[in-house]
């Protein structure tokens, strides 16, 4: 048995031990951490509540099954952590309706150019997430460098592909600035190590900086300031920019899997387990 395989059976069996029980504690790291309280309302809520992969009856069925389809114990878990952050039953299951859109979602999906020169984790990877980000959202950065982590040191290394679409806010100072030194960077084949120096610079964020911080991240200074004065790169900024209105962005982050919109919560934690989630479910064929 592989380490993950043991995890799982670890997970699984504390998960439907703590359930039937109605006493023991859940060794699992959403649920194992709730007060007696939040464990009562957990448990009331997965025995009313349906998972909407992996098994037709409500969640207190599916966790009793031998074994529990992964699927299953991700999203009991998940119930586990918004009842910690003080979810009711109704916001719990709105919110699991939100995610199952995302991951299930039989629209048409977004139109997207994938730009290699802004991808980063394996150009071969079975999921494609791809993100909208302003060059002066604060979130935007925490977002971003959690994800090209993951892709690339992580969990999600080989397993997922990350795609950045430059999408500058009117209302963001220097957003216009910092747009255009992504693209440029990008057309020097060095985009994420830019993207990554600028986001880690937020704070003393100044466009007077901006060729310092891409000689920094291993540009040619003169190439830098050549392409960030080409019309042409402003053009592909307003076309990044165009596209995700197009697709309906209208705040960023905003994230597609699989050319799917994300509706479910905009926490790292969140995403980075819908995206193990849409891993497993492309290595089972469902997507």
């Amino acid at each position: 048995m592989r380490v993950g395989q043991l995890s799982l059976f670890l997970v699984s069996g504390c998960l439907v031990s703590w359930f039937a029980s109605g006493t023991a504690l859940a060794q699992t790291p959403d649920c194992d951490g709730l007060s007696p309280e939040e464990k009562t309302i957990a448990r009331d809520i997965l025995a009313v509540l349906h998972p909407y992969d992996g098994c037709d009856e409500t969640f207190a069925r599916c966790l009793a099954a031998k074994p529990p389809k992964p699927v299953v114990l991700r999203l009991a878990s998940d119930v586990c952590r918004q009842v910690k952050m003080g979810a009711d039953r109704k916001q719990v299951e709105s919110n699991l309706a939100k995610r199952a859109q995302t991951m299930l979602g039989t629209g048409p999906r977004a139109s997207i150019v994938l730009d290699e020169s802004m991808r980063a984790g394996s150009a071969t990877a079975p999921v494609t997430v791809v993100v909208y980000a302003c060059a002066r959202c604060p979130f935007c950065r925490i977002m971003v460098a959690a994800l090209h982590e993951a892709v690339t040191n992580g969990q999600l290394a080989g397993k997922v592909r990350l795609y950045f679409r430059p999408f500058p806010l009117k209302g963001h100072e220097g957003s216009i600035e910092g747009g255009l030194g992504m693209v440029s960077a990008a057309k020097l084949g060095r985009f994420w190590p830019f993207l990554l120096r600028m986001y880690d610079n937020y704070d003393r964020f100044c466009p007077k900086l901006i060729p310092g911080w891409a000689e920094a991240a291993g540009i040619d200074r003169k190439d830098f300031e050549r392409e960030y004065a080409d019309p042409k790169n402003r053009e592909a900024l307003v076309a990044s920019k165009q596209e995700g209105v197009r697709n309906k962005v209208n705040a960023t982050p905003a994230i597609f899997i699989d050319g799917r919109p994300y509706l479910y919560d905009l926490t790292t934690e969140a995403v980075l387990d819908v995206l193990q989630e849409a891993c497993e479910a492309a290595h089972a064929g469902k997507r």
